[in-house]
């Protein structure tokens, strides 16, 4: 199929510079980019490994930011002091 798409002056650069490049047909490096970038692939999917860990006795892993909390002012309370 035949069509004339109206293309930015630094696309058309970047496809010469890429057709002189890898000595092929201005018409082959567009196909080929157009082809990648509508190509769809499957997300890969992101995979976090667990890091296994035991809180100490007492501390309450629900708490933890009230422990934080506490602990900001305890040493605001020492700086005052």
């Amino acid at each position: 199929m035949r069509t004339t798409p109206m293309l930015d002056d630094d696309v058309v650069r970047m496809i010469q510079e890429a057709a002189n490049r890898e000595r092929r047909s201005t018409s082959e490096v567009v196909n080929d980019a157009l082809r990648r970038a509508l190509q769809t692939e499957a997300a890969t999917p992101y995979v976090v490994n667990v890091h296994h860990s035991d809180l100490r006795a007492g501390i309450d892993a629900s708490r933890l930011n009230q422990l934080a909390d506490e602990e900001a002012d305890h040493q605001m309370a020492n700086r005052l002091s």
